[in-house]
């Protein structure tokens, strides 16, 4: 079974207009939830899935899915599911989110062509604000359709301005009925860009994620004294940003520490900072930070977190700072289904394309669907490891490739 590299790279350069930005190096676009960007991709996309005769519905929250269910199918069995989404970061790149959306319908389009007769129905599938650009924290969609988020208290969501989620569906006229229920599905796929160099480096087309991150944030607070910063001598400070910067460089140590004898994946990040008052005279009095703390493994994490705290209480007692630690959320490591990922492997040999087990740094949609049916993982190369930014490229036979492998494990498991 083939797909037709030519019909997906026409859909993804399609959706690359929406939103599109210029730049002088590479391709971007900006497409926010409820904006004409957003109502022009979604468009796009339903006049696609309408054209390969998939039955289309939208939900309360806006998540898309097209529906193929041929004669061959029972339309009461548990579908094969597979998408990702289409929102973007501010400047993004092309290939995030919609690769794995059109690579979904490639694959259905792909079946169609092979005159696969599947037992069970296949759904294309679109989430809304997976990136959190504009409401909530990200993943949105899929929390709904997972059931972590009710719909009503996903609506009331507001972005800066106030607006909120339901008031911009509306205006997009992307405010259907009911509710996607992942739990439905018998198993859910996602292919999208690596966002890292792994595939790169060794040449390969196709990476099976074994587990996804998991990622805990927490958020800090260094309170010094604010005071004039040429009438006060160096012995008489208490300087919240300096003691800032030796909790910052504690995070870094603990974690490459942790990382040089137990887990490579590790990761430990301070990537926010606030300080006050933030003038050029005045020495810091208060120092707010956020550190992100991820990996395949729950002991890492909290080795790292507790890191943190004993830097703090190491700096209340050397600079005479203090301090406050919050962890707002946490999210476990998430491994992906034997089954599917098995599927995946087998639809690579089978198609002559190398695949390799790698693990997810960054979260993804596929987090959510995990907690409620089988599910996977499927990254194509990025080039250099870009992502999130105008630079992010995936050659377009690497698309293909990957979306070949997806296309076979869906439907391996729509014919079983």
């Amino acid at each position: 079974m083939d797909v037709c590299t030519e019909r997906l790279q026409n859909d993804l350069e399609a959706n690359a207009e929406f939103g599109a930005v210029a730049v002088e190096r590479g391709r971007s676009r900006t497409v926010l939830t409820g904006t004409e960007a957003d109502r022009k991709a979604r468009d796009y996309f339903i006049s696609q899935l309408e054209a390969a005769d998939l039955a289309v519905r939208v939900d309360a929250v806006g998540n898309i899915v097209g529906r193929w269910c041929p004669e061959s199918a029972d339309p009461e069995a548990a579908p094969i599911a597979a998408g990702s989404h289409l929102d973007s970061v501010p400047r993004g790149g092309i290939f995030d989110g919609p690769l794995g959306v059109y690579a979904a319908l490639e694959a259905v389009r792909a079946m169609q062509d092979a005159g696969v007769s599947p037992t069970r129905p296949v759904e294309v599938v679109s989430f809304t604000e997976e990136e959190g650009q504009r409401f909530g924290g990200g993943l949105l969609g899929s929390a709904v359709a997972a059931g972590d988020y009710t719909v009503d208290e996903t609506l009331a969501l507001t972005d800066d301005d106030g607006v909120s989620l339901e008031t911009v569906l509306s205006e997009i006229g992307y405010l259907g009925e009911g509710v996607v229920d992942a739990s439905a599905w018998d198993a859910w796929f996602e292919l999208h860009i690596e966002q890292d160099t792994r595939l790169e480096a060794e040449a390969v087309s196709a990476g099976v994620v074994t587990t996804i991150t998991g990622i805990t944030r927490c958020t800090v607070e260094i309170l010094g004294e604010a005071n004039h910063a040429g009438a006060t001598l160096m012995g008489d400070r208490t300087d919240a940003l300096a003691a800032a910067s030796e909790f910052i460089l504690d995070i870094e140590a603990a974690t490459n520490e942790y990382v040089e004898r137990e887990s490579e994946t590790a990761v430990g990040t301070v990537g926010k900072l606030g300080v006050s008052p933030n003038a050029p005279n005045v020495i810091a009095g208060e120092t707010t930070l956020t550190v992100d703390v991820r990996d395949v493994a729950t002991e890492s994490m909290e080795h790292i977190v507790a890191a943190a705290k004993e830097s703090l209480a190491r700096l209340e007692n050397e600079r005479a700072v203090e301090t406050s630690f919050d962890r707002p959320w946490s999210r476990e490591p998430v491994p992906m289904a034997n089954r599917c990922r098995n599927a995946l492997h087998a639809a690579g040999e089978t198609a002559d394309i190398s695949t390799l087990d790698l693990h997810s740094g960054a979260a993804h949609d596929t987090m959510n669907v995990a907690a409620v049916t089988d599910a996977a993982l499927l990254f194509a190369p990025s080039e250099d490891g870009i992502s999130h930014s105008p630079r992010e490229w995936t050659d377009w036979e690497d698309c293909a490739a990957a979306t070949r492998v997806l296309a076979g494990a869906m439907a391996n498991l729509a014919c079983q």
